[in-house]
């Protein structure tokens, strides 16, 4: 557990001393999530990353509870840093808005990514709340029930496809994956053979959440407390959806002759072999072995790089570099060909056409 909890627990107490005290705090925490991380990744052997694990780490859990915990904590002193409640001055307040902005979008994101998989009803729970609190709450149900199902075909929302920008899927993303999640939610509970009330429908609670959230920016800081909140949310929603678009970036499943799609297999996701930023973000660049292992715990997750379609950069690292679509497709495009065996020219013809 040292990587993950030298990667997750340090940037929760320098962003909270950040958020009421600037100045040095400030410059170190987001040194520590830009620069240190990159440098870690360079230094540590990649064999401590590619090394795969049939234990069980009895820490894992306690880890994803104590980093919800302390998002719901942190969100409060980012609301109140933003708005200059806690009297930091304009470049302090920008400084904490990359640094939340990542935080949130990075390690609360793939932290509620690992707790809405889990059986523990509270754990589940947790996860909903810290995705409420960033008003992308529906996240919890179009995860699940959308992506995990239809992954690598035109009905996922959040498979990014061969020639798209980043600026394109972003919204199409955000609003398709709100709206086939509240449609898998509806058609779920009609199967039900015992009718529920109207108001248990989590779309009601994903709702409330961020209402709640909502309402406690208010009240810690009036009209700015609002904004400051809806700012850092959309930042945060942005990493996190480019995080969906750069690791399902081109790769579709084949239709089969009995017209189903193929199983999920390794070929249908990006990953990542770099040893820190995939502790930062709780193993989420091992993003085959998850696909074809939802329940497997984080600590477990295995990295087989001869079976499986490997990134050139780390995960946040290709993240900016989606910023720059000429970029990204020279990097990406060939990759992907290289991954289908189809030509580049007929597989950007048929990301166009519908599964």
């Amino acid at each position: 557990m040292l990587w993950f909890n030298l990667a997750t627990v340090v940037p929760v107490f320098l962003l909270a001393l950040a958020g009421f005290f600037g100045g040095i705090w400030a410059i170190l925490a987001l040194a520590y999530m830009t620069v240190f991380v990159f440098t870690m990744d360079r230094l540590i052997d990649g064999a401590a990353a590619r090394k795969n694990s049939d234990d069980e780490f009895p820490a894992g859990e306690p880890l994803l509870v104590f980093l919800g915990l302390s998002h719901i904590v942190l969100i409060v002193i980012a609301i109140s840093a933003l708005s200059g409640l806690t009297g930091l001055n304009w470049w302090e307040r920008a400084a904490c808005f990359i640094l939340y902005g990542q935080f949130f979008g990075q390690i609360s994101n793939a932290n509620s990514h690992e707790l809405i998989h889990k059986g523990n009803r509270w754990m589940r729970r947790l996860g909903v709340a810290v995705y409420s609190s960033l008003m992308f709450g529906h996240h919890a149900s179009a995860h699940t029930k959308v992506h995990h199902v239809w992954v690598g075909s035109w009905r996922d929302p959040n498979t990014a496809r061969l020639g798209e920008s980043v600026y394109r899927f972003w919204p199409r993303a955000w609003y398709g994956s709100f709206m086939q999640g509240l449609q898998a939610e509806t058609e779920f509970r009609a199967r039900a053979k015992t009718p529920k009330p109207w108001w248990t429908h989590p779309y009601w609670g994903y709702g409330l959440g961020s209402l709640v959230t909502i309402i406690v920016a208010f009240l810690l800081a009036g009209w700015m407390g609002i904004v400051s909140l809806l700012l850092v949310c959309f930042y945060a929603t942005l990493q996190h959806l480019a995080s969906d678009y750069i690791q399902h970036y081109g790769l579709k499943r084949r239709k089969l002759a009995n017209g189903r799609l193929e199983p999920v297999g390794p070929k249908h996701s990006w990953n990542s072999p770099h040893t820190f930023s995939s502790a930062m973000m709780l193993n989420v660049p091992r993003h085959s072995d998850h696909h074809m292992t939802p329940n497997r715990p984080f600590t477990e997750l295995r990295l087989d790089e001869d079976d499986v379609p490997m990134l050139p950069r780390s995960l946040p690292a290709m993240g900016i570099i989606s910023l720059c679509p000429p970029l990204w497709r020279y990097m990406m495009d060939q990759r992907v060909s290289d991954v289908t065996g189809v030509p580049l020219k007929k597989a950007l013809e048929e990301a166009m056409q519908p599964d």
